[in-house]
């Protein structure tokens, strides 16, 4: 990963962090979706919440997905109000990240006392 989005995937787990510690775990998935777009922007990042992706299967469009989070259209948010993260979080990033073209994810956990973070490449 690069410089560049390391820097940016820097930013965007210090505002999660803000997030988590001024709103703390056990509020719903949508409470966090709603609030770490507001922190982004006073950072000055571009966030698409929300951002609608065509599912394409031997180039037929099978379906539609959105996604939570892109920033900077560079880096795919996915938030999460998990007990654990498990296999399958992570290779629902990972499927995004292929869907998209882009190279670099964020899995955010904000149920836990601690905000728990996986940063996914391809």
């Amino acid at each position: 990963m690069d410089l560049k989005l390391k820097e940016l995937t820097g930013k965007i787990i210090e505002c999660a962090i803000i997030i988590h510690k001024k709103l703390g775990p056990g509020f719903l998935e949508s409470i966090y979706q709603t609030a770490l777009p507001i922190e982004l922007a006073k950072q000055g990042l571009e966030v698409e919440t929300q951002k609608g992706i065509k599912i394409f299967y031997d180039g037929k469009e099978i379906g539609f997905h959105r996604l939570d989070l892109i920033i900077n259209k560079e880096v795919i948010v996915e938030l999460k109000t998990v007990k654990e993260f498990d296999n399958s979080h992570l290779a629902q990033l990972r499927s995004y990240l292929k869907a998209t073209g882009l190279n670099v994810g964020l899995l955010l956990n904000f149920a836990k006392a601690t905000l728990e973070i996986k940063r996914v490449v391809n």
